[in-house]
């Protein structure tokens, strides 16, 4: 499941309510450093719950801009060594190098994949350093963007960092994914295309041709919006979704977006709405995976 604040791990199993170990992803801004008992805790109750953190890196979002700002080499080491402050709990270690950054509002209000190859391999080279097992993800892109003033289209932007640096990827452990269920949030998990839930096996196979390595990938974003156009078939959609395409062997998590949203934009995707009432995202996954289990036994 995809978080947004670190108390919210308190209701992780009022949807997951089985016994196995699972993932979520959560970002952790420049804000939060030196909030040391608040993430303390979130790692201690993630792992008396048995949830594997995904930390994802983020800044501060500047209102003058519109935008997420920019990391400095600062920013990284301050990030890092809070992360590093902390006990994990955990062997290996997940982090997230930023978010998006195919849109100009994730990244200081600009389109610019060299400089964002530059702050990944530096934030990569940080982080192992530290010693502490990090796996490094790199930031997912927007697999429905185009090319505009705002945005790029993802393969370009992939093109562009590794034209920049052809061994800009070994820097990661893993592969990172938004597969989203496009065009808005409600196609049918049939559909195929690099928009569509499938989205990561376009990205594997791109890194493939291009590296020759094998990656495995997390998708930290995915998910339906909902509404009367998917409402109705939502609980066939992640059986679906559980049975054909989550269960590809290279897919190590997935992280629906999102637990709450609720309210502001995402409420459409919540798992809870602003009263912490279960939504139709709760009861349809919460379904799904019961059926998913009834059938694999």
């Amino acid at each position: 499941m995809h978080l947004l604040h670190p108390d919210e791990i308190n209701q992780f199993r009022q949807i997951y309510k089985d016994d196995v170990w699972r993932f979520a992803t959560i970002p952790l801004t420049l804000n939060d450093v030196g909030k040391y008992q608040e993430w303390q805790k979130f790692f201690d109750q993630a792992y008396q719950l048995k949830v594997i953190p995904i930390i994802r890196l983020s800044t501060r979002f500047d209102a003058s801009i519109n935008a997420w700002k920019i990391p400095s080499r600062k920013d990284i080491t301050d990030l890092a060594r809070f992360l590093s402050s902390l006990d994990w709990h955990q062997n290996e270690k997940f982090v997230i190098v930023f978010n998006e950054v195919n849109h100009a509002t994730e990244w200081g209000g600009k389109i610019d994949p060299l400089l964002y190859g530059s702050i990944l391999k530096f934030t990569s080279n940080w982080f192992h350093w530290e010693g502490n097992n990090y796996k490094i993800l790199p930031a997912a892109m927007d697999l429905a963007a185009n090319n505009s003033n705002e945005t790029r289209e993802a393969f370009s932007y992939l093109k562009s960092l590794y034209d920049f640096d052809n061994e800009i990827f070994d820097n990661i452990d893993y592969w990172n994914s938004h597969s989203y269920p496009n065009p808005d949030f409600a196609a049918s998990p049939i559909r195929t295309g690099q928009n569509s839930i499938r989205g990561f096996t376009y990205e594997l196979n791109w890194l493939k041709n291009k590296t020759g390595k094998d990656f495995n990938v997390f998708i930290t974003e995915t998910g339906w919006a909902s509404s009367y156009l998917t409402n109705y078939y939502l609980d066939d959609y992640y059986l679906y979704a559980l049975q054909h395409i989550w269960s590809d062997k290279r897919v190590k998590a997935v992280t629906p977006f999102l637990m709450k949203g609720s309210p502001g934009p995402f409420a459409s995707f919540s798992f809870f709405d602003a009263s912490n009432n279960p939504t139709i995202q709760f009861f349809s996954l919460q379904k799904a995976i019961k059926n998913f289990d009834v059938l694999e036994f």
